[in-house]
């Protein structure tokens, strides 16, 4: 009689190479350590005196931001229980463009109270529970705390009011500079009914060289190239896109030409010039002055188009060529040849303006509200000028939020001190297990404040009981960190100093992090195939 070999459970279950980690290894407890890991990485750059961090992915481009958004995106994590928090940032990205840092520290500071909660004895399903109850009853508070709102959509002072504080978080000192000049081009390209606003009419070219201050917004497209005929500049003209390559067609077949003498080969490239020489000519009787590729122009055709004095410019991007379409009206044509009236657009000015050495050429409407308005932004590095296009970027996906809920609520940390407040009162009076969790959930939201007094210099415990103290007394409950410690106390007051934030990008953030919390609580075993191909 052979023995039975006692085997390692569950060893004839999976295929070879399967990790299997359950939850008497403590499966929750990593995947909260591995959450945690990620939000510390983006946690120093929460604010206006957040820090950068220098990304250097993998084709070997250096990327400086401090928007958590970038930077997540940038780095690949594998962890699965961190990808779910990187996936709430990214719908935060997509549903409100900004408040993606918040999403993630708020929670990993979450994970890491569930961590306390664990390790007193409570079971992940009581926490969870708890977490659920309070973050309900936290957009509910979150609601009554709305100090001011954007009451003038179409007023410039009352946009920036609203842009400020979302752009002083990623260029902090110019950010009533570039609020102003976000809220300029949103008013130039707003409709008539604000909701249909789209944030794709705000374009952004950068110019290195100059100072900030040099920056600009300019009323129609801008393209970061001269035109390459010589002929610069036209007015009040007819436009005609072509996607196609504006040359001789090429035939699909190669064939052999065999030729006699000089004569036969004279004749022989002269029949091309005619019908090049004709073609252009058409364009021009039909009235076309400016002629936008979207592929390449030959040398004959230049020489031609030069001759009939129309203005030629290359706009390789596809997606630029659908918008200069929107701004001209015309449609795109796939062939080389007159175009019929409808397919012409119509550009009031286009002409090239020389911009710090580099030159640039502008296609402007002059008297209807403009389609499209841009930026033309100045600075020293291309880090620097690509962290401004996220500022900018941020600012503009909040008007759109704007467009749907007006409200602001105190900035600074202000609002999340209240919400530490109210929902730890609101766990006091809760009976059973899931008190232990609501108010821990309700000290969570101290991370934001704390973050920016540490990241601003200041002592964080200090300052925070500062805050606890103007927070008890019920009418100081707009009081936030000060960073720029003015006073000594380290504390201002957020409404009166304008420090203001969208109510909408706040209660997303709240809702993202705490279902991303709660989904990572309720894990208690992963599961982790072998990769193909061994």
């Amino acid at each position: 009689m052979s023995l039975s070999i006692p085997s390692a459970p569950n060893s004839g279950l999976f295929k070879q190479g399967y990790q299997n980690y359950e939850s008497e290894d403590g499966a929750v407890l990593r995947n909260i350590d591995a959450c945690r890991t990620i939000a510390q990485t983006v946690q120093t750059s929460l604010g206006p005196y957040g820090r950068n961090k220098i990304i250097i992915n993998h084709l070997q481009k250096m990327i400086l931001t401090n928007d958590a958004a970038t930077i997540l995106r940038e780095l690949d994590v594998v962890h699965p229980a961190a990808k779910l928090i990187v996936m709430a940032s990214q719908q935060q990205e997509a549903e409100m463009g900004d408040a993606t840092n918040m999403v993630i520290v708020l929670a990993g500071e979450l994970l890491k109270k569930a961590e306390d909660l664990l390790r007193t004895g409570l079971k992940p399903s009581d926490i969870v529970q708890g977490y659920e109850r309070a973050g309900r009853y936290a957009l509910e508070a979150l609601e009554e705390l709305c100090v001011d709102k954007v009451k003038d959509m179409r007023s410039q002072s009352e946009l920036s009011k609203a842009i400020r504080t979302v752009i002083a978080s990623k260029q902090s000192d110019s950010e009533g500079f570039l609020a102003d000049m976000v809220s300029e081009a949103v008013l130039a390209v707003l409709p008539k009914n604000p909701i249909n606003f789209n944030v794709d009419n705000i374009r952004v070219v950068k110019i290195m060289g100059g100072s900030l201050e040099q920056s600009r917004v300019v009323k129609g497209m801008v393209f970061g190239r001269e035109p390459d005929g010589s002929v610069k500049r036209a007015k009040k003209a007819k436009v005609g896109v072509f996607s196609c390559p504006i040359d001789i067609s090429q035939t699909e077949t190669k064939g052999t030409v065999l030729l006699h003498n000089a004569k036969e080969m004279l004749n022989f490239t002269k029949g091309e010039e005619n019908q090049l020489e004709d073609t252009i000519k058409k364009l021009h009787d039909s009235g076309l002055r400016v002629v936008v590729a979207g592929s390449t122009i030959g040398e004959l055709a230049l020489h031609y188009l030069n001759r009939f004095g129309i203005l030629v410019i290359k706009v390789l991007s596809k997606f630029e060529l659908m918008r200069l379409c929107r701004v001209v009206g015309a449609t795109p044509l796939a062939r080389l040849g007159a175009p019929m009236p409808d397919e012409m657009g119509n550009v009031d000015v286009v002409e090239t303006l020389e911009i710090g050495g580099d030159r640039v050429t502008v296609f402007r409407q002059e008297n209807e509200a403009t389609k499209t308005a841009t930026l033309v932004i100045r600075g020293a590095t291309q880090n620097h000028l690509d962290d401004i296009e996220r500022a900018v970027d941020d600012g503009v996906n909040v008007v759109k939020a704007i467009t749907k809920d007006p409200r602001l609520v105190p900035g600074a940390g202000a609002t999340e001190m209240q919400l530490v407040e109210r929902v730890t009162a609101f766990g006091e009076k809760t009976p059973g297990l899931p008190q232990y969790a609501i108010k821990k959930y309700g000290e969570a939201f101290e991370v934001i404040p704390r973050t920016l007094a540490e990241s601003a210099g200041l002592d964080s415990t200090e300052v925070l009981s500062r805050l606890y103290t103007a927070h008890h007394k019920k009418d100081d409950w707009t009081t936030g960190v000060d960073i720029e410690n003015d006073d000594g106390t380290g504390t201002l007051d957020a409404q009166d100093e304008g420090i203001l934030d969208l109510l909408a990008s706040k209660s997303w953030a709240i809702k993202l992090a705490t279902e991303a919390a709660r989904t990572v609580l309720s894990v208690d075993q992963i599961i982790v195939a072998r990769q193909a191909g061994g």
